[in-house]
């Protein structure tokens, strides 16, 4: 007797449907999920832009009718013809892309630096406790110390160049990075470094495969506060003393009385930082794409 063919078999019959069914119903589910997501983001937009244009259009309005001293506070006409004048004719210093550029050098530097030094000193002293005893009144003292005096010490010590500020900045990274990184090791989940050491690994290697792994979450999410605490690092260290910079641009603003060029300078700094907040967060994306991303990220909440 011949075998009844598999595409006349009931059961088979059926259950192929039941497949059929269930993979339509989870490629709308996930069509209906996108859409959602996408809907959110425009939303989100929208509150962005209708943010801006309300506190843009009110600041512009209270300083027409008087009610907001422009004299004092500017006024977003008045800055925007600002920026246009640097963009034609530069700075007291020199061009303002000349001035941007110097200040994102310390900048970026000074991250550089602070980072490096800071997950080095947090991996470190989170593995060895001796170490973090010893080291720990020492970090707290000098945490403790306000930036402003440091930036002071930098100037007299480093002179008006570009080191100061590195200096400074690379401090404000380094504690923000060091810590995270600090708490980052200590959170690692103390079976896998014993397994790892069970299985014969080194120090090192634990360090690499296990420890830094586990702590990248810490350490990414320092970053996105470190790039802005090493803007601010340039800039303090630039008002300070400076040769050239944006924080000179917006100190000299400021001896002339002119709120414009201080909140013009600002909003190229704000861009600066919104745009090196993107790289970071494709950076995180990167680094941890092995993560199971949560509903806050991809927007379903």
């Amino acid at each position: 007797m011949s075998a009844l063919p598999l595409d006349r078999d009931p059961e088979m019959g059926h259950g192929s449907a039941f497949g059929s069914y269930v993979a339509l119903d989870e490629a709308t589910i996930a069509r209906d999920a996108r859409r959602k997501v996408r809907q959110r983001r425009m939303l989100v937009w929208l509150a962005r832009v209708a943010m801006l244009v309300l506190i843009v259009g009110g600041w512009q309005l209270l300083t027409s009718i008087k009610i907001v001293d422009p004299f004092f506070w500017g006024r977003p006409s008045g800055i925007v013809r600002q920026l246009n004048d640097w963009v034609r004719h530069g700075t007291a210093y020199g061009s303002i892309w000349l001035q941007i550029w110097i200040t994102m050098k310390e900048a970026v530097l000074g991250f550089g630096v602070g980072v490096v030094t800071g997950i080095v000193a947090g991996v470190l002293l989170g593995q060895v406790r001796f170490l973090a005893e010893v080291f720990s009144p020492y970090i707290k003292v000098m945490n403790a110390i306000p930036r402003i005096v440091l930036g002071s010490l930098f100037t007299v010590a480093l002179g008006l160049g570009v080191s100061s500020k590195v200096a400074l900045a690379s401090v404000l990274v380094f504690f923000v990075v060091f810590f995270n990184a600090f708490q980052g090791v200590r959170e690692v989940d103390r079976n896998f470094v014993a397994n790892a050491r069970v299985l014969g690994a080194s120090r090192l290697a634990v360090t690499r495969h296990v420890v830094l792994p586990s702590a990248l979450t810490w350490i990414i999410a320092s970053l996105h506060v470190a790039f802005g605490l090493a803007i601010i690092g340039a800039i303090v260290g630039e008002f300070l003393g400076a040769q050239k910079g944006l924080g000179l641009v917006i100190a000299t603003a400021q001896n002339n009385f002119n709120p414009d060029g201080v909140f013009g300078a600002m909003f190229i700094i704000a861009i600066l930082t919104l745009t090196a907040e993107g790289l970071i967060g494709l950076l995180e994306r990167r680094l941890l794409s092995w993560r199971p991303r949560s509903q806050i990220e991809v927007g379903v909440v």
